[in-house]
């Protein structure tokens, strides 16, 4: 869309690698109708999740419901939404550092590999199409598997993802924060836990999370510059003042209500998260010192 699509038209994609720069002559389209389908097509989604419905929808009219989607995205809803559209869905982990800021232009600052997009059939399994797909991305470099229970590795992420919020909010990356900041991320995670306990979610164990998926790459900086904070960070950085956050705390504030289990921390935060997308980027930060006054409200609040 917009000036991304439009930079691509003209000059194509400026993939940035720690390995070098790669001007790539890419085709685009600005929407569904525009493309050609034909049979062993397969779709990505790559949107934020409060964009999805709207593209299912253009999709669906364009392809036809049997076109295997493939939702690589963050958070749980998204594999949600398609399965009502869509007879084939796969559901994809997303460990990917990556900075997008500029049209035309792409940092994908990790070594050895790019990231990690393990898969599976929504809501468990594999098929060929899956081992076909994990393939090609194994050959662009990327650390693919085809992953019967690939939900449970989204939900481990969605659990690293809690923070991106808090980031959107104080101005500091969240991930990996020691102090006070960590502190309250960690606030996130066990409310989050807590939920997913009382729901019977299954969550990909922390040690095994690293062992497949984080330990196979590391981040660097790329022209001397680090990664750019969180996507959702970089949605806002963009000038989005819409962000995905309904779907990561939202997410967990929702299945608090459904389970009967307090949720200050992650309803906090996403409320604030959402009213600072809406100011920009320029918004001044809250600190945690005026967060933690108000989590404790929103704590007696809801007893």
């Amino acid at each position: 869309r917009g000036a991304h699509l439009q930079a691509i038209r003209e000059r194509g994609l400026l993939l940035r690698t720690p390995e070098g720069d790669h001007q790539l002559p890419i085709p685009v389209a600005g929407h569904p109708r525009e493309v050609d389908f034909a049979a062993g097509d397969a779709v990505f989604l790559t949107m934020k999740t409060q964009d999805t419905e709207p593209a299912l929808r253009d999709l669906e009219l364009a392809a036809g419901t049997a076109i295997p989607v493939i939702c690589a995205q963050n958070g749980v809803e998204n594999e949600r939404l398609a399965a009502r559209r869509f007879a084939n869905v796969y559901a994809m982990l997303v460990a990917l550092p990556a900075t997008f800021l500029e049209p035309g232009e792409v940092i994908a600052s990790a070594t050895p590999f790019s990231g990690a997009l393990h898969a599976g059939r929504y809501p468990s399994g594999t098929d060929h199409v899956l081992e076909e797909v994990c393939a090609a991305l194994r050959g662009a470099r990327f650390l693919s598997d085809a992953e019967p229970l690939a939900m449970q590795l989204k939900y481990r992420k969605l659990l690293h993802n809690l923070g991106n919020a808090l980031e959107i909010v104080t101005h500091q990356a969240a991930w990996g924060a020691r102090g006070a900041l960590g502190e309250f991320a960690g606030k996130l995670r066990e409310e989050a836990v807590r939920c997913y306990a009382a729901a019977g979610i299954i969550a990909t164990p922390a040690d095994e999370y690293v062992e497949r998926v984080q330990r196979h790459y590391k981040p660097v900086p790329v022209g001397g510059s680090p990664r750019s904070g969180s996507s959702t960070w970089q949605s806002v950085l963009r000038g989005n003042t819409t962000v995905e956050v309904d779907y990561l705390n939202g997410e967990i504030v929702l299945l608090g209500a459904l389970h009967g289990i307090p949720t200050p921390y992650n309803s906090l935060v996403r409320r604030m998260a959402v009213a600072a997308a809406k100011a920009g980027s320029e918004a001044a930060p809250l600190s945690l010192e005026a967060l933690t006054a108000l989590v404790e409200a929103e704590a007696a609040a809801q007893g």
